[in-house]
């Protein structure tokens, strides 16, 4: 990629460039915390749900299969805002299509919540078996 191409914000590396990246990571979360309602209560959900899937007697691709769901959970949210976020910046006017990216992130998020409900129930079905 010649220099005309490439972005300005893409000049780091090595170390710095993990350092920025981290920082970009923490603001991310942050961000998100601060702004997102179902994103703090998903968090909150989370610090519940991920020790109770580590205290659970359930073998480990159990507990890796609990944790794993409830932080897509957190992943899709956060993917979720941030079209969210990028909407909004184009424009707050109603749009077909600006709707239609809105929604389609919302079903993500709840096809991600049906992953972690039917992944716990199907577990916990079977603790006692």
């Amino acid at each position: 990629m010649d220099m005309e191409t490439r972005s300005p914000y893409k000049g780091k590396t090595g170390l710095r460039r993990l350092w920025n990246a981290l920082n970009y990571s923490v603001a991310g979360f942050s961000a998100a915390y601060r702004n997102e309602e179902a994103f703090r209560q998903e968090v909150w959900l989370s610090l519940v749900l991920i020790p109770l899937a580590v205290w659970l007697p359930v073998n480990h691709v159990e507990k890796i299969l609990m944790i794993g769901s409830v932080l897509l959970v957190i992943i899709v949210e956060l993917l979720n805002s941030a079209i969210e976020a990028v909407v909004d910046r184009i424009s707050l006017d109603h749009h077909e299509l600006a709707g239609r990216a809105k929604d389609i992130g919302s079903a993500a998020v709840l096809v991600s919540m049906i992953v972690v409900a039917i992944t716990w129930l199907l577990i916990l079905i079977n603790i006692n078996k």
